[in-house]
This record gives structure tokens, C-alpha cells and sequence, in this order.
């Protein structure tokens, strides 16, 4: 039960953080998290690495008690390789929209 209550957390922290203000370039154009995915795509290409995940979004009960299912949200990360002189950028998309980019490690 403390697992589904933590990763419901998790998840609402996650899906409710406003994006960060961290740009990035690609070639002649900078990258920012109010562009949409397919602008990004279109302008920075394939990400080199992706992963996604699907995780459960909890609300509370109608009847006060506890937490119930109210659906799913689609986590993606995506990180862009920018050489040996810039850190890679980490693009973070929820349900299809990006929420955040910052550097990566």
C-alpha cells in the first residue's frame, strides 16, 4: 500500500512541476521546453537515447477515504549527446508535452 501511495507522489510531483527554463542548441536552432515534441523532433532530430514509462495517477476516493486509480500518464526521458565539450540535455515529456529540460551527467 506505502509503494502505490509513493509512486502516486512521485508521479503527481512529476506530472505537476512547471517546465524548466534551461535551452538548449541544435545546429541553428535552441531548443526550449515551450516548443512542442514535434517541433523538437523536427529541429534537434532523434534523441540518442529514449525511455519511457506508464505510471498509475491516483486521486483521493470520492468517499474521503483512501486513493483510487484515475488513469495513467506516459513518462518519457530523452537525452541529446551534444559532443565532448557540452553536457548531454535531458528532455523530459509527459503525456506528450515537454515539462523540463536540464542538463544531464
Amino acid at each position: 500500500m506505502n509503494q502505490i501511495v509513493s509512486s502516486a507522489l512521485v508521479a503527481a510531483l512529476i506530472i505537476s512541476q512547471p517546465a524548466h527554463a534551461e535551452t538548449f542548441r541544435c545546429g541553428q536552432w535552441i531548443a526550449s521546453p515551450d516548443m512542442s515534441v514535434d517541433e523538437l523532433l523536427q529541429k534537434c532530430g532523434a534523441p540518442t537515447q529514449q525511455t519511457s514509462e506508464t505510471v498509475d495517477v491516483y486521486g483521493p476516493a470520492v468517499s474521503g477515504g483512501g486513493h483510487v486509480k484515475r488513469g495513467t500518464s506516459t513518462i518519457e526521458k530523452w537525452t541529446y549527446d551534444r559532443g565532448s565539450q557540452a553536457a548531454p540535455m535531458v528532455v523530459t515529456i509527459v503525456d506528450g508535452k515537454i515539462k523540463s529540460m536540464e542538463r544531464g551527467e
